[in-house]
């Protein structure tokens, strides 16, 4: 038996956890460079807030006066998440993490409705998070189960799916894009074949089922009908690609900006790497100019092999290069980005004869980076071609402070 918990709101919630006079009043996030609403509050929501509205130009409208805009927090939504695990981890023998505000549980040992809600009341009262539980059979279920929750306040924040009467119930008026795994095409191609509900999509012959959407779809028609197919993974696979891409706080029309840019990604997802034991065997680097400019669109992107590593000076190295050779002056650049596309893990790196960097003296000198880069916040330790302030930075003005994460955000009472 599956539960998954789910934050409601979850960066507005985390924002209202350390700030109460938010609680009540019309609330979003934005997404990077305060673009786009990526989190609304039940109020905003109300107000006719769209997820992905563009706030430079919404909120100029005058029934949106009223709209507090708050900067994404990432430090901070990150760590409410593993507080979050950590309550969770005490009251289940296994947790299965699935995005920052989702976690997959094992409740195959547990009364499940009543203690749910009993986890549910503890999640709030220590991390201030709100929350719903589905209940299911089948991970599917489960995440069905938890929408119909949020959206039925008669059941108190948890629904259990593995009630075949309440499952038939909420099937009857779920539409299919409800489902979990089931896109956009396939969403069509039901459609058209008169399929709009969950429950005409699970009263379906499995055969017809996988001529339509191959078998992954079959698989997700035989988790609505109970039938497990995906088990509780508590080792995260291996990571494959690592991207670091930003939109500019404000167009870059220099060399010297870019290659600041560029340094920054780049010992940034070099960063990343080594923090999950991986070595890039290949690079991707890309810069563009606005799209939506008056003036010619410009994409410059190169990708290519490299000796495995993950010293961010070798990196920092390559990129340069590789942007140099793209670089077009008299532009107005709008983003850039560095990816990791082919990663391996390091102890299983293939080795050249004679490497052009050092292995061991590397390892040293990068453990010692980020030891104190850990130990001190990121940034104290850089590379010499990046200055601590930079002009082209993500705008982030209405960012709240990093409460858990940075001693001198840390809140203070006074009696």
């Amino acid at each position: 038996m599956f539960g998954l918990i789910d934050g409601n709101n979850f960066y507005v919630s985390c924002e209202r956890a350390f700030d109460p006079t938010l609680v009540g009043k019309p609330v979003i996030v934005l997404s990077n460079n305060d673009g786009c609403a990526i989190a609304r509050s039940p109020e905003a929501k109300a107000l006719g807030i769209k997820m992905g509205e563009v706030w430079h130009l919404s909120k100029r409208r005058p029934e949106f006066r009223s709209v507090i805009a708050k900067s994404s927090n990432y430090a901070l939504y990150g760590d409410m998440s593993r507080r979050v695990f950590e309550v969770l981890s005490a009251h289940f023998r296994r947790v299965e993490p699935y995005s920052i505000d989702e976690m997959f549980l094992d409740l195959t040992a547990f009364g499940r409705v009543d203690y749910c809600r009993r986890v549910r009341d503890q999640v709030r009262q220590i991390t201030k998070i709100p929350t719903c539980i589905g209940i299911g059979p089948t991970k599917t279920l489960a995440k069905l189960g938890n929408k119909y929750a949020k959206t039925t306040t008669a059941l108190g924040g948890v629904a259990d799916f593995s009630d075949d009467a309440l499952r038939r119930k909420a099937f009857d008026d779920m539409p299919i894009d409800e489902i979990w795994g089931v896109g956009g095409a396939s969403q069509t191609k039901l459609n058209n074949l008169g399929i709009h509900t969950v429950a005409q999509f699970a009263a379906l012959p499995s055969a017809s089922v996988r001529k339509l959407m191959t078998v992954t779809g079959q698989r997700t028609h035989a988790e609505l009908n109970g039938v497990s197919c995906m088990p509780l993974t508590l080792a995260p696979g291996q990571r494959k690609t690592i991207s670091v891409t930003r939109m500019f706080g404000r167009p870059v029309e220099t060399w010297d900006d870019m290659r600041e840019a560029l340094t920054a990604y780049s010992s940034r997802a070099a960063e990343k790497a080594r923090q999950h034991g991986l070595e890039a065997t290949a690079l991707q680097v890309f810069f563009h100019t606005s799209p939506h400019a008056p003036e010619p669109f410009y994409n410059a992107q190169r990708s290519f092999e490299i000796e495995p590593t993950a010293d961010s000076r070798a990196l920092i190295r390559h990129t340069i290069n590789a942007g140099r050779s793209m670089w077009r002056p008299g532009l107005r650049y709008a983003k850039a980005g560095v990816i990791l596309p082919d990663l391996v893990l390091a102890s299983e790196a293939p080795r050249d004869l004679l490497p052009t960097v050092d292995p061991v003296k590397s390892e040293k000198l990068m453990t010692a980076l980020d030891t104190l880069n850990a130990r001190f916040g990121r940034g104290t330790v850089r590379p010499g071609g990046l200055p601590k302030v930079t002009a082209w930075s993500t705008r982030a003005n209405n960012r709240s402070p990093r409460y858990t994460t940075r001693l001198s955000d840390l809140m203070e009472v006074r009696a």
